[in-house]
């Protein structure tokens, strides 16, 4: 559904984000976009998914990719309420973050 030419069409440091399906959104022609630091991305999918290792997305500037998984279980609201917040107490503090992931 958005391919080269409307990711074209978007304005410069535009920030492209994709939290639905991998395919509606042309892979090949974001890698190009944000190669060139043109434009930013935000991709909780990807087409294919996963992304493999050594994709260049994986080391674009600019592109944060994260897991794309749900949370089915009575747990997950507490949780995902809990987390940011502790996650801004430790920032404000000084304090290691939790479930950091480093490349």
């Amino acid at each position: 559904m958005i391919g080269a030419a409307h990711l074209a069409a978007l304005p410069d440091d535009a920030l492209v984000v994709n939290i639905g399906r991998g395919a509606t959104l042309d892979t090949e022609a974001l890698t190009r976009e944000v190669g060139t630091g043109r434009l930013r991305a935000a991709l909780d999918v990807t087409d294919p998914e996963p992304l493999p290792a050594g994709h260049p997305l994986w080391s674009a500037p600019g592109v944060l990719i994260t897991p794309h998984v749900a949370g089915g279980s009575a747990a997950f609201v507490p949780a995902a309420k809990e987390l940011p917040a502790e996650q801004a107490r430790r920032y404000l503090t000084g304090r290691a973050l939790l479930k950091v992931i480093s490349r």
